[in-house]
């Protein structure tokens, strides 16, 4: 049957073997059958910039993705919060769209609406300035500007910051706004929505002024464990890849 595959927050760096192992599997074995693939962000641990493309471990995923695009399958990629940098020579070495956050598709006949979903986080006030700020033209000219070496270091330092303010802030805070995701909904016509970032794999159901919405959260892949979602004219559903492979 026809079908679209969903997957988001692999976070994919040299040091997550693991999980780069799986990726290379569901490229080569399960994503060929697909329709389209969507990346809803953090592909990557973190995205310094497109001039880091040709570092090894980079090539690498991207090659794997162009392999994957040049069996049929094509491929959209959506910003997350660690690789918001993408860029068009990222995309073009992928084979691959960028998509804006969030996209309306007509998925064999449901209105799907995707983003990330860290924009959804607005109870995290701190991290939502944080995100204002980086994604401004001003912010992205000035570290862009820098040498590579340079930018990996303080992404290194932020990383650190990062994990050290998640320990002082409660689960709720991070999760998504339930009134955010209303509006989201409300704005776009009501349609089933799919996101990640949150990492907390589930569906839920929304009613939003009468209207029944589904809302998708991928899962994911810094466990060991692969799971995406699966799109077809039934629905959708969840599929894993087994981490014994």
């Amino acid at each position: 049957m026809p079908h679209s595959l969903f997957i988001s927050d692999l976070h994919l760096s040299r040091e997550h073997t693991r999980s780069a192992q799986l990726f290379a599997h569901f490229l080569r074995d399960v994503a060929p059958q697909a329709e389209a693939l969507y990346i809803l962000g953090d592909l990557f641990e973190y995205w310094a910039g497109d001039d880091d493309v040709d570092e090894e471990f980079n090539a690498s995923i991207c090659a794997a993705l162009f392999n994957l695009s040049l069996r049929g399958t094509p491929i959209f990629i959506m910003h997350g919060n660690r690789d918001f940098l993408m860029e068009v020579k990222l995309a073009a070495t992928c084979n691959a769209l960028l998509l804006t956050d969030p996209t309306l598709l007509n998925l064999y006949g449901t209105y799907t609406l995707l983003t990330h979903g860290d924009a959804l986080c607005t109870d995290d006030a701190s991290y939502q300035q944080f995100r204002t700020m980086v994604r401004g033209t001003e912010w992205r000219t000035q570290f862009l500007a820098q040498p590579l070496t340079q930018r990996k270091a303080q992404i290194e330092k932020l990383r650190v910051q990062s994990e050290q303010s998640k320990r002082i802030k409660t689960m709720d805070i991070m999760d998504v706004n339930i009134e955010a995701v209303a509006t989201l909904l409300r704005e776009h016509g009501y349609p089933r929505l799919i996101h990640g970032h949150t990492h907390r794999p589930a569906k839920h159901l929304h009613d939003v002024d009468g209207h029944t919405c589904e809302r998708w959260v991928l899962g994911d892949w810094d466990s060991g464990t692969a799971r995406f979602l699966r799109c077809d004219a039934q629905g959708m559903h969840w599929e894993t890849i087994s981490s014994k492979l």
